[in-house]
């Protein structure tokens, strides 16, 4: 762990220390009494058959502001002098810190001013001004918004309030491990959605103390990773921010102060695709009932993808938050009809005569698909005059029955191209 955090004045703000005591969480669980909502634990009896023991997801995306951020924030907020609440605060975040810092602000009665990335998600966007927070759109990512957020508090004086990098907030999210241990005793290995670190860290550090035989693995999104390469480089580097659908975990930069507890307590991390979590957010929604937004999904993609026998039950997973924009949510939840061979997108060529779509009509219907729509191309310069290019969204029951309405097809003589 380096010995000089990323800003000169942030030592002294993290009280002069860069670790978290279960000690810590306590008192920021006696902080929080009353303020946030203790989450509810429910049991998957789908996530248990496939991890092979039981699992259960405690549902942060049911906390105050849809996400587990107001947790960390508040105990930061609440522990300001007079004189830093004064001066008001400033923070970036892709949505779920943003909510959780103007919910608390609001509670405080301190002005708040927080930079988003200009692609934020429009709900999270009017949530945080619904909350009262002055929102200013800046950058593609967190990192380039968390820039902007330190040159206006060395400009204003306003106190940066991190998403993830201070003992406060770390303390305040480790509060879920507390409610975890009275919920579920004997719980055996918890997973946990990993963007910076703060609330894996959390965590991990009140796991260590209270339950050292409770593993944590922290889950990230595959293309927006930062942690694999700081672990195996011993400290904090940026990673590469590829486009994923969980912006909320998208942090091209692990914090200081999680990154030591993470590397201290022996987290394990993994990674998931696209594909995973667009599958993990639908298995929720489909069994659980609960919605969650990707980076919400990730413990529970981090567990489906792992398979039977690979974690210590009872295993509970952390649903980090239900933030999700319902145009997201739309395209999300076709990429997973997708990646679990539920939709099928195909073209197939048909000479341009009486009879030749409803034969191919015939044959889909044979194989047990239903067809959502379909459109007719007879103008593509690839196609002979006498051809017609049909494009087909079908309905599947699996990867199985997909596989086998294109072997169908192709069987009768059809050229399928799928996607």
């Amino acid at each position: 762990m380096r010995a000089v955090p990323l800003d000169p004045f942030d030592l002294e703000s993290y009280g002069g220390h860069l670790t978290v005591t279960a000690d810590d969480a306590r008192a920021a669980a006696e902080m929080l009494d009353g303020v946030i909502t203790r989450t509810p634990i429910t049991e998957s009896r789908a996530l248990s058959t496939i991890a092979g023991t039981k699992v259960l997801l405690k549902c942060e995306n049911l906390q105050r502001a849809g996400s587990f951020k107001v947790r960390g924030a508040y105990v930061r907020l609440a522990r300001l002098s007079a004189a830093e609440r004064e001066r008001g605060v400033v923070a970036a975040s892709a949505g779920n810190h943003a909510q959780g810092v103007a919910v608390a602000a609001g509670m405080l009665g301190i002005d708040t001013v927080v930079y988003m990335p200009v692609d934020a998600a429009l709900p999270k966007v009017a949530a945080t001004r619904g909350y009262g927070a002055e929102v200013r759109m800046v950058g593609s990512s967190v990192d380039e918004a968390l820039a902007a957020a330190r040159v206006e508090a060395a400009r204003s004086g306003r106190v940066l309030i991190h998403p993830f990098d201070h003992v406060d907030v770390v303390a305040g999210q480790g509060t879920i491990a507390l409610e975890i241990l009275e919920q579920v005793p004997d719980v055996g290995t918890v997973v946990v959605p990993l963007g910076g670190g703060g609330l894996v860290a959390g965590i991990a550090a009140v796991l260590a103390e209270t339950a050292p035989h409770v593993k944590v693995v922290g889950v990230q999104a595959a293309s927006a990773a930062a942690y694999p390469g700081s672990l195996k480089a011993g400290k904090p580097l940026a990673g590469t921010l590829g486009s994923t659908m969980a912006d909320g975990i998208a942090v091209g930069l692990p914090g200081d102060v999680p990154f030591g507890i993470v590397q201290k307590e022996g987290v394990e991390v993994r990674t998931v695709t696209e594909g995973q979590l667009s599958r993990a957010l639908l298995a929720v929604l489909e069994r659980s009932k609960l919605m969650v937004e990707p980076a919400g999904a990730a413990a529970v993609a981090g567990i489906m993808s792992a398979g039977p026998g690979a974690f210590k039950g009872p295993v509970v997973a952390v649903l980090s938050g239900g933030n999700i924009d319902p145009l997201v949510l739309l395209r999300v939840v076709q990429h997973g009809l997708v990646a679990a061979g539920r939709y099928l997108k195909l073209q197939v060529r048909l000479m341009d005569k009486p009879g030749a779509l409803a034969r191919l009509v015939e044959t889909i219907a044979a194989a047990g698909a239903n067809i959502v729509a379909v459109d007719h191309t007879r103008t593509d310069v690839s196609l002979a005059v006498s051809e017609v290019r049909v494009n087909l969204q079908l309905e599947t029951k699996g990867t199985e029955h997909r596989a086998a309405v294109v072997e169908r097809l192709e069987s009768e003589g059809y050229e399928v191209v799928a996607n």
